[in-house]
């Protein structure tokens, strides 16, 4: 039985308590001449998933229609006849699950921070309703606070902030920063009252945000609440009319996909995000998707394929102008395609030019993260090219960068290497295992 978010941040945002919702059924059923003697036990035990009988989830709905000035039904509450929202997510109650998994995150509930990745039709659902009519035609509200634009570059400048930190700290020590951050700052914003075109701006900004926090969940390995993130950032991206964002989000989910080895879902991922940003895509995000999606051929075996994706790539490359860029790509600086290449190149058994790419993405400036990957790919292409003592001198200069960092996918990385270098037998490889090892010793 699952903990019961929905009600819990219903709860919080009416300011009601336990015994306060209890005491109001009593009162309701007794006025419908059907009494009840509920306390604030029977509310707990509602909250952690139970679900109480007779005419009891319809007086909860209309108490906090009642206290919240909104419609709130039945599976608003999380007592619906089904646990699976409908593909045709409408906004309002979307927004209220979305609050309630951010403040499940933020109060570590295992039901939230443990959910199962999402396999299947389900998994792409979010990417088809994205693609797909209908539009919001209106996203304006009613509300408690008045939402204006100087709300909306107050996000914009926090999703910023946390994408730096993330950059120099890692996913795990940034994800419970920005998960406060949206339970805190950003969901009341988005119960406020603003016009369509305010909301449209705060449903961009949200969702930049709310990307960043996938991003770190990510990085902190909790694939199946990362994967709800990216797909609430989808749904702020199709309430925003931004189809460029949407395509960004696409691409965070693509690189998930890659991860996970769903590499047929990557390749379908990408195409869905070209195809529906269309002209609005970015020449940065256009060349990220179609290395990203050479990547997924080369792990397929298809070669004609990954380098057709990688020519593609390389083209749009060449038209990147910075200044023309959203915030969000800025993650797309030079060398990175490099990195994509040769990783893609590596895998389908071309060495002499995995090398050379890998080579030419650390030889440039970037954020310290990106240099650790950029360094594990130098690394992995010089010892698969026979050169042990090039490679763990890579290595050595990885685990100097990433000093100070806390991220459960650089840790992979470093398992990665060690299992590589563990057999050479190598004073220098077996250096960078010992020092691996003590790395690994480090909880986090």
């Amino acid at each position: 039985m699952d903990a019961n978010t929905l009600l819990d941040a219903l709860l919080d945002e009416a300011g009601m308590s336990r015994v306060g919702l209890a005491a109001r059924i009593n009162a309701a059923a007794q006025a419908q001449g059907k009494p009840v003697s509920y306390d604030h036990s029977s509310v707990i035990r509602w909250l952690k998933g139970q679900r109480p009988r007779g005419i009891v989830p319809e007086l909860i709905c209309s108490i906090l229609t009642e206290r919240l000035g909104r419609p709130i039904a039945l599976e608003d509450t999380g007592m619906g006849g089904s646990a699976t929202p409908p593909v045709a997510t409408p906004l309002a109650g979307f927004i209220d699950r979305s609050t309630a998994l951010w403040r499940g995150d933020q109060q570590q509930r295992r039901d939230v921070q443990d959910a199962a990745v999402i396999t299947g039709l389900p998994a792409v659902g979010p990417v088809w309703e994205w693609e797909n009519p209908p539009d919001d035609a209106d996203v304006s509200r009613r509300g408690t606070i008045r939402v204006g634009l100087d709300d909306v570059a107050v996000l914009r400048t926090a999703r910023t902030h946390y994408e730096q930190m993330y950059r120099k700290v890692g996913g795990v020590t940034t994800r419970a920063r920005v998960v406060t951050y949206l339970t805190d700052e950003t969901a009341p914003l988005l119960r406020g009252s603003y016009t369509d075109a305010t909301g449209r701006e705060l449903h961009r900004a949200t969702g930049g945000i709310v990307a960043v926090a996938g991003i770190c969940t990510y990085d902190s390995d909790a694939q199946g609440l990362a994967q709800r993130y990216f797909h609430q950032a989808l749904r702020l991206a199709k309430a925003s009319g931004d189809r460029a964002f949407g395509g960004y989000v696409i691409a965070l989910l693509v690189n998930q996909s890659l991860y996970m080895g769903e590499h047929r879902q990557a390749v379908a991922f990408v195409e869905a995000g070209l195809r529906t940003a269309g002209n609005a895509i970015s020449h940065a995000l256009a060349c990220d998707l179609y290395a990203m999606q050479a990547k997924a051929y080369s792990r397929l075996g298809d070669q004609r394929q990954a380098h057709r994706c990688m020519g593609l790539a390389e083209a749009e490359a060449g038209l990147i102008r910075r200044a023309e860029e959203p915030a969000e790509t800025s993650y797309v600086q030079a060398g990175l395609l490099e990195a994509n290449l040769a990783d893609a190149l590596m895998r389908l058994g071309d060495m002499a030019p995995a090398q050379t790419y890998a080579a030419e993405a650390v030889a440039v400036q970037t954020h310290e993260r990106g240099r650790v990957h950029r360094l594990a790919t130098l690394s992995d292409c010089q010892l698969r090219g026979g050169r042990p003592e090039l490679a763990a001198a890579t290595a050595m200069s990885m685990l100097d960068t990433m000093e100070g960092m806390e991220s459960r996918r650089l840790r992979d990385r470093l398992v990665k290497v060690r299992q590589s270098m563990s057999s050479l037998g190598s004073k220098a490889t077996a250096d960078v295992v010992e020092r691996i090892d003590d790395t690994l010793r480090i909880p986090f």
